[in-house]
């Protein structure tokens, strides 16, 4: 068993920065929620104003799901951090099971791990371990976020594991397709896939008056199903216990039994050759990178459509004066208005587009890791041709983004009889921009000088700067303190003007990263994974 054990550790290992960041994320998030429900709604009065004004919203509900209890801060935590966190845990899931078992596969390295004295199955419970391990580490952030609020222990503990179940189930789903796709890209559309589907289950589930039941037939429905804090079903999580352990076992049986290499789906050898997208460095990496861009236009446009037509249901009579006041903190945000409701939400879009820009960061240092920048970089492609051509790919990739989130707000204000218009969320759309590129130069610079933790500062500096904007503004903090988030410096756009100064003040630093990270790329040695 010794080397199985070597497997685990060293699958944990390798996945450290994403599950460290997925973990920070979720327990930021869990901790930012409930101290703002607690400062937003301190009575009794305002909770029941608040249940009268959004427990029916199916707007809401589309993000949210179903709440139990909006009375108590504990439920409020499960409809708000379970019902949506819910969704990024099925995301992690998948993408940790793709990792640890096709990314594998597809670099080699489970030819040379088989080779040694190990069996199929012990590899693959190896990595499934290390995944399980890498999922109570995100259960242990939750769990910690929850408690940092001040929510008892026993439901904190109950709710965390609720929110996080998805994670398990899908995992299963990620090993499954891990095992039935001939690539890891492939892998990832189909867990993508699974995961789309269940959440359009929920979504209809949670909307109709008389489809409820068809949120059984989703992971999604089954962590809503769960009440914490309200009415709480610890039986419902045998759901998800069964589903992992089957997944898995069929995924295992599998990986026991066929090549390393291929998958169960049959591929055909007599295709054609299809070079497009291979002209160039930047052109391969869009050829790499089209469909994780594609998944992020359709969920950030799904996003803005709803906000869209939820902003259309917001007023001055059915937001308490309480909440008013509280969101007046972050930015002098006014959500009285359509205009000013999406002026805040976009400043969510902001942190998505910079999001991704960070996944950018993370795919460079995957291509490095692997040693397929060692390959490339033997033609005669130079390093700065290729770290230039990335960040501008990536910065393009990110205004298409905001032009997305721009657009499919517009169309669903429009259908809300909102009155917002086109233009002013265009407007809103490129507002998004300068703080985006400013961490994705920041990401350039981290890769550039430290390549092993590049992800990880980009990713962690993105969500401290978000959450302290949002935590601190609500706690009241000195005002230096904020501004030293660039998330203070973004006007809410469009019920603000925007802010030029510092906008381009932003664009400068983020271009002076940029710069500091390609000399110092151009440098350094390559470091492998």
């Amino acid at each position: 068993m010794a080397p199985a054990s070597a497997i685990a550790r060293l699958s944990f290992r390798s996945a450290r920065v994403q599950t460290g960041s997925f973990a920070l994320f979720f327990a930021l998030v869990a901790l930012v929620n409930v101290e703002g429900y607690r400062h937003s709604y301190p009575t009794p009065a305002s909770r029941l104003a608040f249940v009268h004004s959004f427990a029916d919203n199916k707007a809401v509900r589309l993000f949210y799901g179903v709440p139990h209890d909006l009375t108590s801060v504990g439920g409020y935590a499960a409809w708000r951090i379970g019902g949506f966190m819910c969704i990024f845990a099925g995301l992690w899931g998948a993408l940790a099971a793709v990792r640890a078992l096709r990314t594998e596969e597809d670099s080699g390295r489970q030819e040379l791990v088989l080779a040694a004295p190990v069996s199929r199955s012990d590899a693959f419970l190896a990595r499934a371990a290390a995944v399980a391990l890498s999922a109570a580490v995100l259960w242990l952030g939750t769990f910690l976020g929850l408690v940092a609020g001040r929510l008892p222990a026993v439901g904190s503990a109950f709710l965390a594991l609720a929110t996080v179940s998805p994670a398990f189930v899908f995992a299963g789903v990620g090993a499954l397709a891990s095992q039935l796709a001939p690539t890891r890209r492939v892998a990832l559309e189909l867990s993508s896939g699974a995961l789309g589907i269940a959440l359009l289950i929920r979504v209809v589930a949670d909307t109709s008056s008389t489809l409820g039941w068809m949120r059984w037939l989703s992971p999604l429905g089954w962590a809503e199903e769960l009440r914490a804090f309200a009415d709480t079903r610890p039986l419902v999580l045998l759901l998800p216990a069964l589903a992992t352990v089957a997944l898995f076992a069929l995924a295992g049986r599998i990986a026991t039994r066929r090549d390393v290499g291929v998958g169960l789906l049959a591929v055909s050898d007599t295709a054609t050759a299809d070079l497009r997208l291979l002209g160039s460095p930047t052109a391969q990496t869009l050829r790499s990178e089209r469909g994780s861009l594609i998944g992020w236009l359709v969920g950030i446009g799904f996003f803005a459509f709803v906000i869209g037509s939820l902003s259309g249901a917001i007023s001055s009579t059915n937001v308490p004066a309480n909440l008013q006041r509280q969101l007046q903190k972050v930015g002098g945000a006014s959500i009285t208005s359509p205009a000013g409701a999406l002026g805040l939400y976009f400043l969510f879009f902001i942190l998505a587009i910079a999001l991704f820009g960070c996944s950018q960061i993370a795919a460079a240092r995957r291509e490095e890791a692997d040693e397929e920048l060692e390959t490339l970089l033997a033609l005669p492609v130079g390093r700065l041709n290729w770290f230039g051509g990335r960040l501008l790919l990536a910065s393009a990739a990110m205004a298409m983004l905001a032009l997305a989130a721009a657009v499919f707000a517009w169309a669903g204000a429009a259908a809300s009889g909102a009155g917002v218009s086109l233009p002013r969320l265009v407007g809103a759309g490129a507002n998004c921009l300068p703080a985006s590129l400013l961490f994705l130069g920041i990401g350039a610079l981290a890769f550039g000088l430290l390549p092993r933790a590049s992800a990880g500062i980009a990713y962690g500096l993105v969500s401290l700067a978000f959450v302290w904007e949002l935590f601190g503004a609500l706690l009241g903090a000195p005002g230096w303190t904020l501004g030293l988030s660039p998330f203070h410096h973004v006007g809410l756009v469009p019920s603000q003007p925007f802010r030029a100064a510092a906008a381009a003040i932003m664009l400068a630093i983020g271009a002076a990263a940029a710069l500091l990270g390609g000399a110092a790329f151009r440098r350094r040695d390559l470091a492998a994974g």
